[in-house]
């Protein structure tokens, strides 16, 4: 195994997955619970993210066959995508969760899927078991670091939201979106690449 390759994409998957800027909408979705209720409410949809992810990275080459893609479209749609999120995360606009409108607890929409197990975390997972398929247990250890870091963070948002603030908390999520711009430019170069060689 290339440890130096597990962690470059564990990181990378980390940062896509966002779990510092899904700390403010996590804490304001479960806040209506009690601190058990709570943190049974985030481990579970957690783990239903985990096995959403690993769905996409296990199946990843079938889903590519199935749907006709290539693979400098899942980049090039990677890239687009990871950008999009990413200038969301510098320039952060008003949410469109309704966080009055439903007092029950939230189940798979919105934590588990898209905040955690969102579409850019998917097409990498895509890109990586279609690219290297005989890395797959690389991925998979890649892919489970990452959800493990996620999970620690989101754990325990209270009290880092209590250390950091709201205001430390809005300025590493651009941080991190900046980092993710920088991603999501390498992504679309490698695709535009892969596709002018293709022709």
């Amino acid at each position: 195994m290339n440890w130096t390759d597990i962690a470059s994409i564990s990181v990378t998957i980390l940062l896509i997955m966002d779990p510092l800027g899904n700390v403010p909408v996590f804490n304001a979705l479960l806040s209506k619970l009690d601190p058990p209720r709570r943190l049974i409410v985030v481990a579970r949809e957690l783990l239903i993210a985990l096995v959403i992810l690993f769905t996409f990275l296990l199946a990843g080459n079938a889903i590519m066959a199935f749907l006709g893609l290539t693979q400098s479209s899942l980049s090039i749609a990677g890239g687009v995508l990871l950008f999009i999120i990413s200038l969301h995360m510098i320039f952060p606009s008003s949410s469109v969760i309704d966080l009055d409108g439903d007092d029950d607890e939230p189940f798979i929409v919105p934590l588990a899927m898209p905040l955690v197990a969102g579409p850019s975390t998917i097409a990498l997972l895509l890109l990586l078991s279609s690219g290297q398929p005989e890395r797959i247990l690389e991925w998979c250890l890649a892919l489970f670091l990452a959800w493990l870091g996620t999970t620690l963070i989101l754990l325990t948002s209270p009290f880092l939201l209590n250390v950091i603030g709201e205001h430390g908390a809005r300025a590493l999520e651009r941080l991190v979106g900046m980092i993710l711009v920088i991603l999501a430019t390498q992504m679309l170069l490698d695709g535009i690449k892969e596709f002018v060689h293709s022709l």
